[in-house]
């Protein structure tokens, strides 16, 4: 659930938490309802670099460093990349 915020930021926010949980997903626990909450410590600094107007570089490079860094975990940049894709898409249609 997203933090006070207005409909249009609330919204993206909502949306980047799903891209998140769905599409990028790097531990593979999305299958677990339990674990929902599970990528909620990233939300915020992803929302923060979509809202910016991040590039998809900038916001795939962030999402990698927390594969990597954060989680100890290989990476896997094609999928960053993607997923930043998607976050870019989401923000250029609530903000065009």
């Amino acid at each position: 659930m997203s933090p006070k915020l207005p409909p249009k930021k609330a919204a993206l926010y909502d949306r980047i938490d799903e891209i998140l949980w769905f599409d990028w997903d790097p531990i593979g626990c999305n299958e677990y309802e339990a674990a929902r909450d599970e990528y909620h410590s990233y939300l915020p600094q992803v929302f923060s670099l979509a809202i910016e107007g991040s590039d998809t570089y900038k916001i795939s490079n962030f999402l990698h460093e927390c594969e990597t860094i954060n989680m100890g975990l290989a990476g896997n940049k094609k999928r960053c990349a993607a997923v930043a894709v998607l976050i870019c898409s989401e923000r250029d249609k609530t903000y065009p």
